[in-house]
C-alpha cells in the first residue's frame, strides 16, 4: 500500500530539486548588496513538491553574498519574520523553503520603484500607501515574532535601542573593519571616535512602544504590483528586520528613499497621521525632537559602509572616471554626516578623496 513520504523526505527532495533549479541557466539574475537572486519559473518535480502549477509560478532563488557586514541582523531566518508579517501586512513575498544557507521565495512580479522612478517625486497617493504600510507593521504582535537576543533593550527604551544600534555601528562595522579600511577612514577625515561623538551629543529620548521594523524600505525594495483593479505597492527583502523604536524605521526610510525636502516633510506628516489613525499614537510621542536624532544617526553610521562600498566597487585598474564616481559617493556621505558627527574640519574635495581611494586600492591586496 502507498504511504505518504515523511516530512523530512519531502524536504530533502525539495532541497535536491531546488538546488538543481537554482543552478539552471534560464531566468533572470539580480544582485544587490546582500544577496544574489535567480528569478525563474518553478518546474516539475519541484512545482509538484511545493504545491504549485509548473511554469505558472515565478520564484526567487535567494543566495546570500559574501560581503562586508554593515547592518545588524537579529533573526537568522527571514522566513520566520515573513510568516508573522504575512498575517498582518498584506502582500509580502512568501517563503517557499528555507535551507538555512539560502532560501526559496515566491516572486512578486512587478516593477521596482528604483527602476520606475529612481529619483523623482512619488506623489501623495504612493506616499500615503507607504505610510499605511508602516502603520500596519506597527500592528504586528510582538508575540508572533521570533525570539529577541538576550541583550535586547527593554520594551520602550528608545535610548537603549539607539545605544544598541550605535554599539553595532562602532564594534561590528567600524572597529571590525578598521584593520583593512582604517587608513582610508583616516584619510577622508572620519574621526576615530565618530560614534562616541554622536552618542555624547544625543539628548534624552522619549520612551515609545517598540514595534516590528523593516529598516530598509528604499526604492529597490518597493515593488509596484498590478492588481485586478489597480496597482499597489509591496515591500520586499525582510532579512534586516528589527524590533525597536518605530522612529528608526521612519528615519532610515526618509534617508534611503532620497526624497526631496517637500516629500520628506509630507511623508513624515502622513506617517504620523497613519500611525495615529491605526491606534498607535503613543508611537509618535516626542517625534518632533527625536526624529532628527534618528536621522542624524542614519547619516553618521552610513559613512562607514558608504566609504567601504565605494572602495570595494573600484575595478582592478580604476580609471579617472571610476575614482571620481567613488569619490563623489564618499564626499556626499561625509557632507551628510558633518553635522551629526560634529566635524569641524573641511570635507575633503573630490580630488583629495580620489587620491585617498587610489592609495588604499594600491595597498589593499584583496580587491585585484
Amino acid at each position: 500500500m502507498f504511504s505518504p513520504q515523511p516530512r523530512g523526505a519531502r524536504q530533502s527532495l525539495v532541497r535536491l530539486f531546488a538546488e538543481a533549479r537554482r543552478g539552471g541557466r534560464d531566468g533572470l539574475v539580480v544582485s544587490g548588496h546582500h544577496n544574489t537572486n535567480r528569478i525563474a519559473h518553478l518546474r516539475q518535480p519541484l512545482a509538484f513538491l511545493l504545491g504549485a502549477e509548473s511554469g505558472k509560478v515565478l520564484a526567487k532563488f535567494r543566495t546570500p553574498l559574501p560581503t562586508v557586514e554593515v547592518v545588524p541582523r537579529i533573526w537568522r531566518r527571514e522566513s520566520e519574520v515573513l510568516r508573522a508579517v504575512a498575517a498582518h501586512v498584506g502582500d509580502v513575498p512568501r517563503c517557499l523553503a528555507d535551507f538555512d544557507t539560502w532560501s526559496l521565495h515566491g516572486y512578486l512580479d512587478g516593477r521596482a520603484l528604483a527602476d520606475e522612478n529612481p529619483t523623482g517625486q512619488l506623489g501623495s497617493a504612493r506616499l500615503l500607501e507607504l505610510a499605511e504600510f508602516f502603520a500596519g507593521l506597527a500592528g504586528v504582535p510582538a508575540g508572533e515574532l521570533p525570539p529577541l537576543p538576550e541583550d535586547w533593550p527593554r520594551e520602550g527604551d528608545s535610548r537603549g535601542f539607539l545605544a544598541w544600534l550605535a554599539r553595532f555601528a562602532e564594534q561590528d562595522v567600524h572597529q571590525s573593519n578598521r584593520p583593512r579600511f582604517g587608513r582610508l577612514f583616516d584619510a577622508v577625515g572620519i574621526p576615530s571616535d565618530a560614534v562616541d561623538r554622536f552618542m555624547n551629543a544625543v539628548p534624552r529620548l522619549t520612551e515609545r512602544p517598540f514595534s516590528l521594523l523593516h529598516t530598509d524600505v528604499h526604492r529597490a525594495n518597493v515593488v509596484v504590483v498590478s492588481g485586478p483593479e489597480a496597482e499597489h505597492l509591496s515591500v520586499i527583502d525582510w532579512e534586516l528586520a528589527l524590533y525597536g523604536d518605530p522612529l528608526h524605521d521612519l528615519a532610515t526610510h526618509l534617508v534611503r528613499m532620497n526624497y526631496d525636502k517637500t516629500e520628506q516633510d509630507l511623508m513624515t506628516l502622513m506617517w504620523t497621521d497613519a500611525m495615529r489613525r491605526a491606534g498607535h499614537e503613543d508611537m509618535t510621542d516626542g517625534m518632533d525632537a527625536d526624529l532628527p536624532v534618528y536621522l542624524g544617526f542614519e547619516y553618521a553610521q552610513s559613512v562607514f559602509p558608504d566609504v567601504m562600498r565605494a572602495a570595494l566597487a573600484l575595478p582592478g585598474h580604476p580609471g579617472e572616471a571610476d575614482l571620481t564616481e567613488a569619490a563623489e559617493r564618499v564626499a556626499r556621505a561625509l557632507r551628510r554626516a558633518r553635522e551629526p558627527l560634529g566635524l569641524t574640519e573641511k570635507v575633503p574635495d573630490i580630488q583629495e578623496v580620489s587620491e585617498a581611494l587610489l592609495k588604499w586600492h594600491a595597498e589593499d591586496g584583496t580587491t585585484h
